[in-house]
């Protein structure tokens, strides 16, 4: 392992504790989806505070696969973590009850990552745990998240790391090869693949956002010109709602 890589590491394990400490909670909540985000957030959690403090839930819907939740399983097995599975499928039977409710991948997804972090918030609050959240740089960047659903959370301990670093990252903490060499995906549909679904692959992602923020956000090829519509049109994401609160008034 090079010294950079050590120090940002430490760094992410400092900022999980520091956060645990300053909130005065019992624990931490992760949800677990079987990809190497996940994996990489619950050992940091495990290395920083104990892995007895840490819980990883599993939120499968019908669409989900059994061999992300077995990964997800043994993973917590393996770094000493409690595990626990809560299936979502009836939560969104009731939104599908709903009058002119309309089932397309893009509002069922979102619908889905939304049930999610409200069922991490729950326990989070019933147990007094911090919600840790999951998301990368390459898809804060891009957008590819939810809105109040997965780029929800209490502390964000990976959100500064590329999806490329991710990797990197994942092999020193000695996350499982199942979960390495998966496909990344969000899981929101039958054979959905994130870099399919974005167009890029996400060393293409990451080369041209280095890039792009070396060049003050000028882009200077198609892909980052592609990559920078994204930023762009993603960019409500990143910041807080629009308010009046700030502003004085006459």
């Amino acid at each position: 392992m090079s010294e950079d890589l050590g120090c940002r590491m430490g760094q992410v394990e400092q900022m999980i504790r520091y956060a645990y400490w300053n909130a005065g909670c019992r624990g931490i909540i992760v949800g677990l989806s079987g990809g190497i985000d996940s994996a990489v957030t619950a050992a940091f959690c495990c290395r920083a505070v104990g892995a007895d403090k840490v819980l990883g839930l599993s939120l499968p819907s019908g669409v989900s696969r059994a061999v992300d939740i077995r990964d997800a399983a043994d993973l917590c097995t393996g770094l000493g973590m409690a595990h626990r599975t809560v299936c979502i499928e009836p939560m969104l039977e009731a939104f599908r009850s709903m009058p002119e409710f309309r089932d397309t991948p893009y509002l069922s997804g979102n619908l889905m990552a939304r049930i999610r972090m409200t069922v991490l918030y729950y326990h989070a609050n019933r147990d007094n745990r911090l919600v840790c959240g999951t998301s990368n740089r390459s898809e804060y960047m891009l957008g590819y998240c939810t809105k109040f659903g997965d780029n929800a959370a209490d502390i964000q301990p990976i959100v500064h790391l590329y999806k490329t670093d991710i990797y990197l990252v994942a092999r020193e903490l000695g996350i499982p090869d199942p979960i390495l060499q998966k496909t990344p995906s969000a899981g929101l549909w039958e054979g959905q693949s994130d870099e399919r679904e974005i167009g890029l692959s996400y060393t293409e992602i990451d080369t041209a956002l280095r890039a792009l923020e070396d060049q003050e956000w000028s882009a200077r090829t198609p892909v980052e010109e592609r990559v920078l519509a994204l930023v762009k049109k993603s960019e409500h994401k990143r910041i807080s709602a629009p308010n009046l609160l700030a502003i004085p008034q006459k």
